[in-house]
């Protein structure tokens, strides 16, 4: 393999919030050094304190970016405003029968951190207020009267059962049960709604 075909390794910044997502979610933050961090990542503690000001830095950082990939999961075109919404636990699901699961990271670590004035938390706050508002919309497309209010019921129920399955081991039906009959009762039509012309 000449070094034009050789796969180029991500860069160390990259390779140190991947690192730190992996060890992070699976053994927690204050369990995991920078040492540890450093070696998982195969970086240089140096690298660390060139693009990071510190621990607390990477932990924002890769909240950061877990953020930016939840939001290109929901980005999906074509779905009806119902589906919108049950594709959120759909996916949520399947990370909770995943193994190794340990829930919602952005709650997981700010359960950890106990400090909601932490960057971190702070964009953990964002990112539950963006899954809110991503309800909303699609609540609101498909007509629903009180898309905010039942927005926020749907968060609640979503970290309740990522809860749920930290606590038991895996996904329910009851949540898929839970999240159609407020649906229901809110009007939400099961059909795929087309756009009016």
């Amino acid at each position: 393999m000449t070094a034009a075909t050789r796969p180029r390794k991500p860069g160390a910044r990259d390779r140190l919030i991947a690192a730190a997502e992996r060890l992070f979610y699976e053994e927690g933050i204050r369990a995991v050094g920078v040492d540890r961090l450093c070696a998982e990542a195969e970086v240089s503690k140096r690298s660390l304190y060139q693009h990071f000001a510190g621990k607390d830095d990477v932990v924002t950082a890769m909240l950061q970016a877990k953020a930016a990939e939840l939001g290109q999961q929901l980005a999906v075109d074509g779905l009806s405003p119902r589906e919108r919404v049950l594709i959120v636990f759909e996916l949520a699901d399947q990370a909770a029968d995943a193994p190794g699961s340990c829930g919602c990271p952005f709650v997981g670590a700010v359960t950890e951190l106990k400090d909601r004035n932490h960057p971190a938390a702070q964009v953990a706050r964002e990112a539950k207020n963006a899954l809110t508002a991503y309800f909303a919309a699609a609540l609101r497309d498909g007509g629903v009267r009180d898309a905010d209010q039942l927005a926020l019921q749907l968060t609640l129920l979503f970290d309740g059962a990522s809860a749920y399955a930290v606590v038991r081991g895996g996904s329910t039906p009851a949540t898929r049960q839970a999240v159609e009959t407020l649906l229901d009762a809110h009007g939400l039509p099961a059909a795929r709604v087309r756009a009016r012309r």
